[in-house]
């Protein structure tokens, strides 16, 4: 039996209050992380209890809106003084808001879309990387997207391939100081229901049409033709969390049933 790959280890995930988030901080753990959860919903305390009862040797609840640069400092600032270290941090904070053709969206919504996307990575990265550089360990995983090439959203593109671009930048950066800095680029992954939308506006009839057309070509540019679940996305980005992907940085992972993105 394989031994827990998280047991000593403090691990930061962002957006765990539901969806690929939750059944990444449950998974890890199940392999006895000690885990800090953000997010800006108190949904996040249920998952803490599911945390704790899966076998996680502490879990540090924080709410806090990753959007803003205060917010994200001050998270990990807390998590740091509860713990003493960090040793891996999930940036998974992120998602589409709106679908529909680049010349139909606002410009408020187009700024909405990198804020959600983009700012909580760079914002989490910029927080952490003083006590990983002291520490002189450190292993960050940045949640993109194979919506980097896609139809109906290309603000979240545009914000996501930002993600990307980030990861290389910090892997070069700080392989010197023994942090790994790697990403995930999820496809299709079938969340059920949410429970906070990501949208609380009701979609009109043409929404519904731009947004299934989304749903269409995901599929239909997956060699396997389907949607991923939520365990399969966090398969992955469990492996580049763990001493497994010891000698990986800088890499990006499609992970969309062969959709490079």
């Amino acid at each position: 039996m394989r031994a827990p790959r998280f047991e000593n280890k403090v691990a930061v995930v962002t957006g765990s209050a539901q969806s690929i988030g939750r059944q990444v901080a449950l998974q890890m753990a199940q392999e006895h992380a000690t885990l800090v959860l953000l997010d800006r919903s108190e949904l996040i305390y249920d998952v803490a209890e599911e945390a704790k009862a899966a076998g996680a040797e502490d879990v540090l609840v924080i709410i806090a809106d990753l959007e803003k640069f205060t917010d994200s400092h001050n998270a990990i600032n807390a998590s740091v003084e509860k713990f003493g270290r960090i040793d891996i941090l999930i940036n998974n904070v992120g998602g589409t808001i709106w679908a529909k053709p680049f010349e139909h969206y606002e410009e408020a919504q187009i700024e909405a879309e990198i804020r959600r996307s983009l700012y909580p990575t760079l914002w989490c990265c910029h927080a952490v990387l003083e006590t990983m550089q002291r520490q002189k360990s450190g292993n960050i995983i940045n949640v993109s997207s194979i919506a980097t090439r896609s139809i109906n959203r290309t603000p979240y593109s545009a914000a996501k391939g930002g993600v990307n671009a980030m990861t290389a930048s910090l892997a070069f950066e700080n392989a010197k100081h023994g942090i790994r800095v790697n990403a995930v680029a999820p496809g299709g992954t079938d969340v059920g229901e949410r429970k906070i939308p990501r949208n609380l506006e009701a979609m009109s009839e043409q929404e519904k049409i731009w947004y299934q057309e989304i749903v269409d070509q995901t599929i239909d540019s997956s060699l396997m033709g389907r949607y991923s679940s939520t365990e399969e996305q966090a398969n992955v980005i469990l492996f580049f969390a763990s001493d497994e992907s010891s000698y990986l940085t800088g890499s990006l992972l499609p992970v969309g049933g062969g959709d490079l993105g």
